[in-house]
């Protein structure tokens, strides 16, 4: 056990299975992602049998009901989750889990029916199908009220037509959650509904897959919906109340995403204090220097308060709570933190945290998105300041 093990151990808000779990999942991760994922940034994906293998472990389902293939576990489940996933240095394997996990799947557990659930869920769980969400529109991000795609019924069927934008697991995955405007008259947010949509649909394609700045071994789609009929049992939760849903898992999504940057930031400064340790300059090493040494205390004093803040968060939210303003706190100031940590990191291995191919550089890249997906820090302060 290094000494970073046995500080998250004498620190860990996890219950005793939880840590236990955590153990096992690390490993996994360190013999099977950190050490392989390389390879992934360049084949733009993490391989499906990883994703089976974790499923195997019991980590895609810690949520959902054991008759489903889950444990029955809380909110801090995903939280571990997240920040073995961040411990990776992998933001595109992070992505790939929890979008599946904690992002996607939700809006089954949250809005779908026993029959739905009975349906879908195993496969999920298992890891044998991979869930995307596919709300964001190319004029739809954040402001998820402005969605363009049009959901109409025919008979018994609903027909959907429109685009979506920027879906992680887009490519490669199995099962979307939907997000359609269902009544044209509605205002603002209203009159969107959700629907389950799988792979090989007929009118429902991949129209490209995008090329990312980080998170390389994501697969992240453009999505073309054309003239696709989808049967009323696959109408996720009430018509026209979608939005609704969208808002609820928010919440779950932008905990994760802060957990899932503080780790990042953690894994990052780690590495970097190590450089530091050994780097020689001007008679000795990095570390002597006062600058150096208080600049990374700082660093370390902020990544600690970005995760209790995210503690915090995430136990209102298991209490049931109103939480809004707690969690957009999370997201804006943990997505802010990993850059930031991110730009000493790199500014600390000089020349070589500016080389493809280092930890650090990448990581950096892989930061750069946490400040917009899941809710743009601006907007995330705007949720706050109207809860003032």
């Amino acid at each position: 056990m290094t000494k970073h093990d046995m500080i998250d151990a004498a620190t860990s808000p996890f219950s005793e299975d939880l840590n236990m779990i955590r153990a096992q999942l690390r490993r996994f991760i360190e013999t099977e992602v950190t050490a392989k994922a390389d390879a992934w940034e360049k084949d733009g994906m993490v391989p499906r049998d990883v994703l089976r293998r974790m499923g195997d472990l019991g980590v895609l389902g810690m949520r959902y009901d054991e008759q489903y293939g889950g444990a029955g576990l809380n909110v801090m489940s995903s939280v571990m989750l997240a920040e073995e996933a961040g411990r990776s240095t992998f933001g595109g394997f992070s992505a790939t889990v929890l979008v599946h996990t904690d992002m996607a799947s939700p809006h089954l557990e949250n809005a779908g029916t026993p029959e739905q659930k009975a349906r879908w869920m195993p496969s999920i769980t298992s890891g044998e199908k991979i869930a995307a969400v596919a709300v964001t529109e190319p004029g739809a991000g954040s402001d998820v009220a402005g969605m363009r795609t049009r959901a109409v019924q025919d008979g018994s069927d609903w027909v959907i037509n429109g685009t979506k934008m920027f879906i992680t697991n887009g490519v490669h995955g199995d099962i979307y959650f939907v997000g359609a405007k269902t009544d044209p008259d509605a205002k603002g947010s209203r009159g969107i509904t959700m629907f389950t949509v799988e792979k090989g649909t007929p009118g429902f394609s991949v129209g490209r897959a995008l090329n990312k700045t980080g998170w390389l071994c994501s697969d992240t789609a453009e999505l073309i919906f054309e003239d696709v009929r989808i049967p009323a049992e696959n109408v996720l939760g009430e018509v026209n109340r979608g939005f609704y849903s969208v808002m609820k898992n928010f919440q779950n999504e932008r905990i994760v995403l802060g957990a899932m940057a503080c780790a990042e930031a953690q894994s990052a400064l780690e590495m970097t204090v190590d450089y530091v340790k050994q780097r020689k300059a001007f008679g000795g090493v990095l570390w002597d220097k006062q600058a150096v040494r208080q600049r990374l205390a700082d660093c370390q004093t902020r990544i600690e308060a970005g995760r209790q803040l995210t503690f915090h968060a995430a136990s209102l939210d298991a209490a049931g709570g109103d939480c809004v303003k707690e969690v957009s706190m999370v997201k804006a100031y943990c997505g802010e933190l990993v850059n930031s940590v991110l730009y000493d990191c790199v500014q600390f291995h000089g020349g070589m945290g500016y080389m493809r191919g280092t930890p650090v550089e990448r990581m950096s890249r892989d930061a750069r998105v946490q400040a917009i997906g899941g809710g743009a820090t601006e907007v995330m302060l705007e949720e706050v300041a109207k809860r003032m």
